[in-house]
């Protein structure tokens, strides 16, 4: 069961403050993750110790979203700790930090969806034990108010529709175009997919040349390799969406290989080295067409605001599901930023200052 966006009534307030906006097709309102409540209405006064569990945390993302989270928790008083912890991509770890955060008496947990439904036996034990328990990232199955409190995900269909919409006016609606997954049912890169589908169903002469993602396991050696193939089998290709910057990136490294223009690139969750390698070659007089949605590392705290305000028994009318907001668009004239002193995989479309980032990522 998924969680309610809410009244439409309340909703009509966000969308006139611009915390949310409606999306075709859509049955709820969508948040916008350069939009956030403020959290200090949500506070209440009840001392919350606090608990953020990874799948993975290693990746430059997860430790930025980490940051964003702990940036977020620190706006209430009342909020007496803030504990992180990373299964490393073992989903027995991942259990057992949920159990751990139980026996040390945490009241608020938010977990990343990194193991899927797989994961809910631990939700429901935490939601069993008293702890406001709030998935986040991805949908899940199981039951609003008996497996979990609430979840916050990112809507995948509505970013593909929007990626789509994107390629087909700026194309002018005719060109053959791919879509860049993750690993073999991913399901994620499936729901972004099925809103890519969708959303190029209003370009007759648009043509997708794969019916099914490109697998790339979100490596970007696998990506330029399955690129550098797609480009050998279809002599026109005008553009590219992907679901990870990094495998944007290897597709952009493949056509540039191939002595080939690089076609039109809309992408989520850029990086540092996909913004500045555009801004270079703008410059340079190579640009290509560029759309990135971006702003993922802050979806955590629309979870941190849901999960606390749960507890307190506060007001959140943020609706649950969110999608990215236009961090580059060449075509709107939206330039990203790049900074060649932070890393390559640096994520600048958050909410911490370059100053936090600089010191996280030193």
């Amino acid at each position: 069961m998924k969680a309610p966006a809410g009244p439409r009534a309340l909703f009509s307030v966000l969308l006139a403050a611009g915390l949310a906006f409606p999306l075709a097709g859509l049955a709820e309102e969508t948040a916008v993750m350069n939009k956030h409540a403020d959290i200090t209405t949500m506070c209440g006064d009840k001392p919350a110790k606090v608990g953020l569990v990874d799948g993975f945390g290693g990746a430059t993302w997860f430790r930025t979203a980490a940051a964003e989270f702990a940036d977020e928790m620190k706006k209430c008083p009342n909020v007496e700790s803030v504990t992180y912890l990373d299964a490393n991509g073992s989903a027995q770890s991942y259990n057992s930090h949920i159990n751990n955060l139980i026996a040390q008496g945490t009241n608020v947990i938010v977990a990343f969806t990194h193991f899927g439904d797989a994961s809910i036996p631990a939700y429901r034990d935490a939601k069993a034990a008293g702890v406001t328990i709030v998935p986040y990232f991805s949908q899940l199955g199981g039951e609003v108010g008996r497996d979990y409190d609430a979840i916050v995900y990112q809507d995948p269909v509505a970013v593909g529709g929007m990626w789509a919409d994107w390629l087909g006016k700026t194309l002018e609606g005719k060109g053959n175009v791919l879509f860049m997954g993750g690993p073999a049912g991913a399901t994620s890169s499936e729901k972004f997919m099925d809103g890519f589908k969708a959303g190029l169903e209003k370009f007759p002469d648009m043509t997708l040349l794969e019916d099914q993602y490109i697998v790339t396991n979100w490596n970007p050696v696998d990506a330029q390799q399955a690129i550098a193939a797609l480009i050998a089998k279809y002599p026109e290709i005008d553009g590219i969406a992907s679901d990870y910057g990094v495998t944007t990136m290897a597709a952009i490294n493949a056509f540039k290989q191939a002595g080939v223009p690089v076609p039109a690139q809309a992408t989520l969750a850029s990086n540092n080295e996909l913004n500045c390698l555009y801004l270079s070659d703008v410059e340079a007089g190579k640009g290509w067409k560029y759309f990135s949605l971006d702003g993922t590392t802050s979806l955590v705290r629309f979870a941190a605001r849901r999960a606390l305000a749960i507890y307190e028994g506060t007001e959140n009318t943020e609706p649950f599901g969110v999608v990215s907001y236009p961090y580059a668009d060449s075509e709107a004239g939206i330039k990203p930023l790049c900074d060649p002193a932070l890393p390559p995989d640096a994520d600048m479309s958050g909410l911490l200052a370059a100053e936090q980032l600089t010191e996280l990522l030193k």
